[in-house]
């Protein structure tokens, strides 16, 4: 991502501790907006922090409320804190979970990702979007949302916008799924099982699935494990495309990617950990809810990247291909339903 400032790059041949020092502004900004983020979510369930983390960032910043100062901290935290967030989110995978769901669900999963990705980027090219938006773009939809498009982000290059834009659009349809699948699952002849498999198949971020699925008395816990399933992708796709452009030898005069990033490799190690049943359970909830708070720092800091201004310029175009992307998991994993069910 683009966050270099000039002064950062001016103030390279300094001594690290004045930098050490700027990072302190911005993550007391993002502190205060983890507790803001926690207050919203305990007055509205539906809004998960993570949700509200992101949205409360856009606000600030748009509202100018975020000084330069705060910069280095917050990119900190869009960058570092959301790496140790996917790395965490690993020890919520255990591979046995995963395979109970059973060789056709998995096989609906792989399709609803393939498809997802493949898709989006197609609509992303004949609406005109950036090669890098309709690349996160697509890998949000398909995947976990704002985490996959972070971690992908990692390994690429994308303009700010380009980040911005696919942020954006997972929020806003993420969240328009909790409010809209609930209210069709009775007309599209649904039992709370077939509709865990959808939600878990087709919304964007965990914290959404579990929202959307909720309603549905008996539906939370399968949608919970096929979402799990999905992120499991996020491994092999984001160390697919590092190999890719390290093969078309993307980053020539630079530092050329890894094979397989560090955060990647942390994220499998962690699964590993995790199905071997070493773990405590206290210290696999206390990793979950510290991964809950590191991912929605991150957030919080991506938050402060979103420009309304550069939304209207992408306007009809880039929510045109959001919903479009939208849609195709939904369909996808409503045909896959029905018929695996």
């Amino acid at each position: 991502m683009s966050h270099v400032t000039t002064q950062e790059s001016k103030g390279e041949t300094s001594a690290r501790g004045p930098r050490s020092r700027s990072l302190v502004p911005g993550l007391a900004l993002v502190g205060a907006g983890l507790l803001a983020s926690t207050a919203i979510n305990s007055i509205v369930p539906a809004i998960g922090v993570p949700v509200a983390a992101v949205m409360l960032g856009a606000l600030l910043v748009n509202l100018r409320f975020v000084p330069d100062t705060t910069r280095p901290g917050l990119e900190f935290a869009a960058k570092r804190m959301l790496r140790a967030g996917v790395v965490l989110m690993g020890l919520q995978l255990a591979i046995p979970d995963v395979l109970a769901l059973g060789a056709p669900t998995l096989l609906l999963v792989t399709t609803v990702v393939l498809l997802t990705f493949v898709g989006t980027r197609w609509f992303g090219r004949l609406a005109g979007l950036s090669p890098g938006a309709s690349l996160l773009l697509a890998t949000g939809t398909a995947i976990c949302g704002a985490s996959a498009i972070v971690a992908m982000d990692g390994v690429t290059d994308n303009e700010e916008e380009d980040v911005v834009t696919a942020l954006a659009m997972v929020t806003l349809f993420g969240s328009l799924a909790i409010v809209v699948l609930p209210l069709v699952r009775v007309p599209l002849g649904l039992s709370p099982e077939q509709f865990g498999i959808l939600v878990g198949a087709s919304v964007h971020e965990v914290a959404q699935v579990v929202a959307t699925a909720a309603v549905v008395p008996g539906a939370v816990a399968v949608a919970a494990i096929v979402k799990l399933a999905r992120v499991v992708t996020l491994a092999p796709m984001v160390a697919g495309m590092s190999v890719v452009r390290r093969t078309r030898g993307a980053g020539v005069g630079r530092t050329r990617p890894p094979m397989v990033p560090l955060f990647v490799v942390g994220f499998l190690a962690c699964i590993a950990v995790r199905t071997t049943g070493v773990l405590p359970a206290e210290i696999l909830r206390t990793a979950k809810i510290v991964d809950s708070y590191l991912l929605a720092a991150a957030l919080f800091g991506l938050g402060t990247g979103v420009r309304f201004a550069a939304l209207r310029r992408l306007g009809v175009r880039a929510v045109g291909v959001g919903l479009a992307a939208s849609l195709l998991a939904f369909i996808t994993a409503y045909a896959g339903v029905l018929v695996v069910t």
